[in-house]
């Protein structure tokens, strides 16, 4: 009897793998598994690593050394400990992130954790992701970072902390606007919940988010977090963005 009901579940899985088949979240061409991409999108993305930044993590393109610093971080150095990203932002990264905010393909949470574990401070303690205010998680129902939280938490063991951070003031939409806009944009944003707060006492916090662009978001948390006694903060997204890279 136990291997029939085995044995009717293979048969289950089966058919709906043939009826609802495994799709890239880059292009939705039919794959061998669920969070893979086909080769020619998996091709086009640009995995991050080093050499880069000490301080921010921007990619080099020479190896200048394990302590080599950009010229923006030599200039104004970072409050937190660090940018992690698992890829560049470009058209497969983009696409992802978009389907994951807007189009509720929320599996691709664990998609992006994925690629994103690699990246995880040894050292790490915590996860926090960057919250979004009331009104827009009303509307949309969720939060990315969240549902990439709780992913990279479920592979990691590390804690997630949702809870941690509160977004009491409303932001408009950064997307049009230029850094010196957006960090003025989200300043005093984000402030720490003081219910939480032995959540961060002295410890390496790990800041999530989807997309990295000008840091203002992930400033503004930073400063919040420190200021409630983080001893460090690391940022860790799916996607940064490099260069020229458009939102």
């Amino acid at each position: 009897m136990r291997w029939r009901r085995t044995g009717a579940a293979g048969l289950i899985a089966e058919a709906l793998a043939l009826a609802l088949p495994s799709r890239c979240p880059g292009c939705g061409a039919v794959v061998r598994g669920d969070h893979r991409f086909c080769t020619t999108c998996w091709g086009s993305l640009d995995f991050l690593g080093e050499p880069c930044c000490a301080s921010c993590g921007v990619p080099f393109a020479i190896d200048r050394g394990a302590d080599a610093q950009c010229a923006a971080c030599l200039t104004n150095p970072p409050r937190h400990a660090g940018v992690r990203a698992a890829v560049a932002y470009g058209p497969v990264a983009k696409t992802l992130a978009l389907r994951l905010k807007y189009g509720g393909r929320l599996a691709f949470a664990t998609t992006a954790a994925r690629l994103m574990a690699r990246h995880i401070p040894a050292d790490a303690e915590v996860l926090v992701p960057v919250p979004l205010h009331r009104w827009r998680l009303w509307t949309r129902g969720f939060n990315q970072a969240v549902l990439i939280a709780r992913a990279l938490s479920a592979t990691s063991g590390l804690d997630c902390d949702p809870l941690v951070l509160r977004r009491p003031r409303r932001t408009p939409p950064l997307r049009n606007m230029n850094p010196r806009q957006r960090a003025a944009a989200v300043r005093a944003a984000f402030a720490l919940d003081p219910a939480w707060a032995a959540a961060i006492a002295g410890r390496h916090v790990v800041l999530i988010d989807d997309v990295y662009t000008s840091g203002a978001t992930a400033d503004a948390c930073t400063r919040a977090l420190l200021k409630g006694g983080a001893a460090r903060v690391t940022i860790l997204c799916w996607a940064r963005v490099v260069g020229d890279a458009a939102d």
